[in-house]
């Protein structure tokens, strides 16, 4: 798959992330918290913007004062902003409690009325598809109505206008009202996309069965392309019947989040560049062991010059 122009379109929910501080406290002893941008989306535009790249979201947010510091973060990051309605009533941002530890470690995640998915077909329709490098979304964005249709939505819409669809998997069960209606609507977002992003759990939750999650890669791999992340053993990349497999970075982790978002940063900002599919699945291995490095996800993205410095200063990947 090849991406022309570094200029991204995303379709996904931007949050607010916090972190007991300082880093090990655990929530329930803390005596403060520090925040931060959240929800996987708006992580995957920081991480694409820091490494060079353009991205426009297209969500929505509550009307309220924590809608507003989503907005804030994303003027912030850079992150385009224009298809991001505010909406009243009983919808709430999204809210992440995330320890910065990784024994024991604990998150809470809120999305009660979550206001992201008020966003309609009207809200994917106003965005502009021809010429972006790839339309971007993660499995969340399907859990429930209107946005799982105003997603399937701009799927269309990207198809139509000839760009590459990057569908990372991104399983929560507590966004779904059943496993069953999960797997069908995510089976569906996998086959209507150009690229996929999942760890084994994920593709084993597609196929029907855990231990035939990498059946399911290979099979949609038959002309897509597949990256099936294995968490420490690294992962597969199957493209053009051809399988790729790369390791980790070894890094002292300080938290077990943020990593994926980093990684599809890392991954695609490096295949908009022109790196060829090895060297952008490495990036994106790269990025992801910088961010759970670090405190934080959105601020823990490494930038293009932080990630040449990482890869150049650490042993390459081990499997």
């Amino acid at each position: 798959m090849k991406l022309s122009g570094t200029d991204f379109l995303i379709v996904g929910r931007a949050g607010m992330d916090f972190y007991p501080d300082p880093p090990g406290t655990r929530t329930e002893e803390a005596g403060r918290f520090v925040s931060c941008l959240g929800g996987s989306s708006a992580n995957i535009g920081v991480a694409l913007v820091r490494q060079g790249c353009s991205a426009d979201l297209v969500t929505c947010v509550s009307d309220d004062a924590i809608g507003r510091f989503a907005l804030n973060q994303l003027d912030h990051y850079g992150i385009g902003r224009a298809h991001v309605r505010s909406v009243g009533g009983e919808a709430r941002n999204s809210l992440a409690v995330v320890e910065t530890r990784v024994e024991d470690h604990q998150s809470v995640i809120y999305r009660n009325g979550a206001a992201d998915f008020e966003m309609t077909i009207a809200d994917v329709e106003a965005a502009t598809y021809a010429g972006r490098a790839a339309l971007v979304t993660t499995g969340t964005v399907f859990a429930a109505e209107p946005s799982r249709g105003a997603a399937f939505r701009a799927f269309e819409l990207a198809r139509a206008a000839g760009i590459p669809i990057v569908f990372d998997v991104d399983y929560r069960p507590y966004s779904w009202p059943s496993p069953e209606v999960a797997s069908e609507v995510l089976t569906r977002a996998c086959e209507m996309a150009d690229c996929i992003v999942g760890n084994d759990v994920e593709f084993g939750f597609v196929a029907g069965d855990y231990d035939r999650g990498l059946d399911a890669a290979r099979r949609l791999a038959a002309d897509r392309l597949v990256i099936y992340k294995m968490g420490e053993h690294g992962a597969r990349t199957f493209h053009e019947g051809q399988e790729i497999r790369t390791g980790i970075y070894r890094t002292e982790a300080l938290k077990p989040t943020g990593a994926g978002d980093s990684f599809m940063g890392g991954f695609l900002a490096a295949l908009a560049a022109g790196r060829d599919l090895r060297d952008a699945v490495l990036r994106g291995s790269a990025s992801a062991a910088m961010v759970v490095a670090r405190v934080g996800c959105a601020p823990a993205m490494p930038t293009t010059d932080d990630l040449e410095a990482f890869m150049a200063d650490h042993p390459g990947p081990t499997e």
